[in-house]
């Protein structure tokens, strides 16, 4: 496999990941789009990691940092939509002003 197709499909989900994020109103549909936002990240990362042929894998090592900050990511985060559920019964984020004056 060629490291341009690895790249072709990291653009392409990293680009659906920005279109989710600027379009979307509800909040757990944002943190799936930054989900996979991230996932393009971790494609590129081993990609490259394995076109150089480190002998450290540090690709892979800093793929597998993204995924722990992923993981914290979504626990907290989905933990906060929950919340804001509980208060407001809704997860849209335009509706969302709890921090205003």
């Amino acid at each position: 496999m060629l490291v341009s197709q690895f790249l072709v499909l990291a653009a392409l989900l990293f680009s659906i990941g920005v279109y989710g994020v600027l379009v979307r109103r509800n909040a757990v549909l944002v943190l799936l789009s930054i989900e996979l936002m991230l996932t393009a990240v971790s494609i590129n990362l081993v990609a490259f990691g394995a076109y150089l042929q480190d002998t450290l894998l540090s690709g892979q090592v800093f793929a597998l940092f993204v995924i722990t900050i992923a993981a914290a990511e979504v626990g907290i985060g989905l933990a906060i939509v929950v919340m804001i559920f509980r208060n407001r019964s809704s997860a849209n984020l335009d509706e969302l002003d709890l921090m205003r004056w």
